[in-house]
């Protein structure tokens, strides 16, 4: 079976679980996990911040981080689609109650002159606009970059209006390998940054929550009160080390596998395949609508392919560290039989 329905699928390889295995260990509570205390370092110096949070999902990352730079009754702007609008549950308004302001985008920036517009005015029966969040790779437009002439527009502007920047970047690792700008570049721009071990690094479990000293001080307190506090975490913390030095530079394999797959998809003439959205290991295509997604899926799977349907004709597959070349051709193969068949 050929699964390409997410990169979170990735499985820690035998060198990995050694790692695991001989991890260094102490109680993270009190801050004495060695291992742990070495990646938050590492990660830390890494994005040119001053500290660093083990936590144990990108979802708890995220709403850490609005945690620490809202208060109550605030507003913060994010695209229609992004992961902390769409997939976390509404878990802004339950933990730091909080509204998100959403704004419609071709490749999930939304325009500088859509979010000034969206920005509140100063008037007292108006939330504070604290916070414009960035997910850069953007999962649910299909992998694409936020431009760093974007992000550098958009700290501007975020200053002129004394607003915060996050970052959830969850799959910053492959914007990092694709175009070359290291983590520190990408970093300076925003207040907080959520990074993921467990997608493309394939980690079995993790992310971290970057930032100043300060916040993550305070980030560490609604840790342990949202249950995020562990005990021997350097068993996980070790495979996060061992991805930064092993799996982080065989991510572009991913993208290379992607475009390969999108460019034999692009080939059949049912499917639609936009190219310019092809720049990390996410490939979303879309079905002629004489096409049933969910039978189509599921003909996939009978005949050795997974794969995840999004919104109408849209499906979605993702490259990660097990899924060689030769799978990437298979994978095209099995859908042009399904296509064809009666």
């Amino acid at each position: 079976m050929i699964d390409l329905r997410s990169d979170t699928l990735t499985r820690p390889d035998e060198a990995m679980r050694q790692a695991l295995a001989n991890a260094e260990v102490g109680d993270d509570v009190y801050g004495e996990d060695p291992t742990a205390n070495l990646l938050q370092e590492r990660i830390a110096d890494y994005f040119g911040k001053e500290a660093a949070l083990f936590v144990p999902s990108g979802t708890m990352s995220n709403q850490l981080s609005l945690k620490v730079l809202t208060s109550p009754g605030d507003e913060i702007i994010a695209d229609a689609d992004a992961h902390i609008f769409y997939y976390e549950t509404a878990a802004p308004s339950i933990v730091s109650n909080v509204q998100i302001r959403t704004i419609r985008s071709q490749f999930g920036f939304p325009d500088l002159n859509d979010i000034e517009r969206s920005i509140r005015p100063d008037i007292y029966y108006f939330p504070l606009t604290s916070v414009i969040c960035v997910e850069n790779t953007h999962n649910r437009h299909g992998g694409t970059i936020a431009p760093i002439e974007y992000i550098q527009q958009l700290r501007d502007l975020a200053n002129s209006y004394n607003i915060k920047l996050h970052l959830d970047g969850a799959r910053i690792w492959n914007a990092i390998v694709e175009t070359g700008i290291d983590g520190t570049s990408y970093a300076k721009y925003f207040d907080t940054i959520s990074v993921c071990l467990s997608k493309g690094l394939g980690a079995p479990v993790g992310s971290l929550l970057i930032s100043s000293a300060e916040y993550i001080e305070k980030a560490r307190h609604w840790r342990k009160i949202l249950g995020g506090g562990m005990r021997q975490v350097g068993i996980l913390a070790a495979a996060g080390l061992y991805a930064l030095d092993n799996n982080l530079p065989r991510l572009k394999a991913d993208h290379e596998n992607a475009r390969l797959f999108a460019s034999l998809l692009s080939e059949i003439e049912v499917i639609k395949v936009d190219m310019a959205r092809i720049q990390t290991n996410i490939v979303r295509f879309e079905l002629a609508t004489s096409i049933n997604p969910l039978d189509f899926i599921e003909k996939c799977k009978k005949n050795g392919l997974l794969l995840s349907h999004f919104d109408g004709q849209i499906i979605r597959a993702v490259f990660y560290l097990e899924i060689t070349s030769e799978q990437a051709r298979t994978a095209s193969e099995i859908i042009k039989y399904v296509l064809q068949s009666p």
